[in-house]
């Protein structure tokens, strides 16, 4: 059984002060939450704070990045190994919204999780297309080239601990949302794809987020489809009511 894996991609919002008065009004809501996993990926400087305050409870912190390289002249970048020693369990890799306005692509998004790996993160890998992407009937076609570029090389007992995040770029932050069909068909896409570039075992094992404007009022019917194995969520993970709504999808 995959347990369902809900997350929250802060992105650039809540300083250090903010974050810690979110863990200490948002515990309280998922304290008795056994049967999923909950993650929160707050801005690089807000990471101590929530480590700090989330401590011994059931909630993880996470980055929204890494740099391959563990140190050298790279000015501005954090390191995987750093991001580890502040208290991290998580790191997002190759969101889209790093993809469009920071150039990131396959071949990075594979360095970075590789070295995400070797620091002991456990990544999630985001993949999805675009409106017009969507539009041409190529969907499948992108979300394979992500797979094969970002997971290039890696062996299938690096895969235990990475999960993918399918999120529509069309569907962040616009409202819109895969239906919970289209979500299904393309979560059944990748899984079969694993299969195929790893075995049966790794797809039946690989958790599967499904990101792009997952709300309360949605999310029962996407948790419900039969590859979907939670949510990468941005602004609905920003309140503590609504994300913990988000965590207690099957109450």
């Amino acid at each position: 059984m995959r347990k369902p894996f809900i997350a929250g991609n802060w992105k650039l919002n809540k300083t250090a002060d903010e974050a810690e008065e979110f863990i200490k009004s948002f515990l309280p809501l998922v304290q008795g939450v056994k049967d999923v996993e909950i993650g929160i990926a707050p801005q690089y400087l807000a990471i101590p704070a929530l480590v700090a305050a989330s401590r011994g409870s059931n909630v993880g912190i996470g980055s929204q990045d890494n740099y391959w390289e563990a140190s050298g002249a790279f000015t501005g970048e954090v390191s995987a190994e750093m991001i580890k020693s502040a208290g991290c369990i998580y790191a997002i890799i190759g969101h889209s919204e790093r993809r469009q306005f920071f150039g990131e692509t396959n071949a990075t998004v594979n360095q970075k999780l590789k070295a995400a790996l070797a620091a002991g993160l456990h990544p999630i890998v985001c993949i999805g297309e675009s409106l017009a992407e969507r539009e041409s009937g190529i969907t499948e076609k992108v979300c394979e080239d992500h797979l094969r570029g970002g997971l290039a090389g890696l062996e299938s007992a690096q895969m235990q601990t990475i999960t993918i995040a399918y999120e529509p770029v069309w569907a962040i932050g616009t409202g819109k949302t895969a239906t919970p069909e289209q979500a299904q068909e393309v979560h059944a896409f990748c899984r079969n794809l694993l299969e195929d570039m790893f075995s049966a075992e790794v797809a039946a094992a690989t958790r599967i987020q499904y990101g792009g404007s997952v709300k309360p009022d949605n999310v029962k019917d996407l948790m419900a489809q039969t590859d979907i194995d939670g949510a990468l969520v941005g602004g609905a993970s920003l309140k503590p009511d609504s994300f913990a709504a988000l965590v207690n999808f099957n109450k």
